[in-house]
């Protein structure tokens, strides 16, 4: 029995599990809403929650840390300057998965995962 595993690797290698979540939390703060496999949407709500609440703060640190993760400097302005603000109010849960269809090629149950407005 695994004790302690805090992530799923999602068959991935360590860089590329990192980049994956990357390049997905970035679109989700872009676009505010993106269409992947259920599990994948499951990992990047925990990663998007944490960013959400890091960038509250608003502050120079709070900006920084967040860009450090995200992968455009466009997306870390909207995330602090639009996106944490408007989630001032909500004590967490700013994601939403809904689950959407099943992929005709693989047959991978797909999800919804959009920003809570």
């Amino acid at each position: 029995m695994p004790h302690q595993i805090k992530a799923k690797r999602l068959s991935r290698t360590d860089g590329h599990r990192k980049a994956l979540l990357r390049n997905l939390a970035t679109s989700l703060f872009k676009h505010e809403k993106i269409e992947t496999t259920t599990t994948k949407a499951k990992e990047i709500s925990r990663v998007a929650e944490r960013l959400i609440t890091t960038a509250m703060a608003g502050d120079l640190a709070a900006r920084r840390n967040v860009a450090e993760f995200l992968t455009e400097p466009a997306v870390v302005k909207k995330l602090v300057e639009q996106i944490a603000p408007a989630m001032k109010g909500r004590a967490g849960g700013y994601t939403r998965i809904m689950k959407s269809r099943v992929r005709h090629g693989d047959a991978a149950e797909l999800s919804i995962l959009e920003l809570v407005k």
